[in-house]
């Protein structure tokens, strides 16, 4: 059983930083995405940011130049460092795995993070 783990979100002021973590554990995978998707209140989910495990980075427009992904394949974790956040940046945070043979993914259970300005 495979458990996906979030952390590290909070209340923050507008130019902040947050650091998200994220922690994958029970099944043993190579060759997979780890990423970062987040849904505000009224509106759908949207991805962040991707890794894969070679070491792909992919982020969405409105996060490029202030988000940056990274990711330790040997332990599974992918952390999303969170810098000049603005108050669009308001949302919950899920982290996700995906399993690159056969796309089978799972998700954490979410982290808010909340930018006031």
């Amino acid at each position: 059983q495979v458990q996906v783990v979030e952390s590290g979100g909070g209340l923050v002021q507008a130019g902040g930083s947050l650091r998200l973590s994220c922690a994958a554990s029970g099944s043993p995978f190579s060759l997979h995405t780890m990423g970062w998707y987040r849904q505000a209140p009224g509106k759908q989910r949207e991805l962040v940011a991707t890794i894969t495990s070679g070491g792909s980075t992919k982020y969405a427009d409105s996060v490029k130049g202030r988000f940056t992904i990274s990711g330790d394949n040997a332990k599974n974790t992918v952390t999303l460092q969170m810098n000049s956040l603005k108050p669009e940046d308001t949302a919950v945070y899920y982290c996700n795995v995906k399993r690159a043979f056969d796309g089978t993914d799972w998700w954490g259970k979410g982290t808010l993070v909340t930018v006031s300005s």
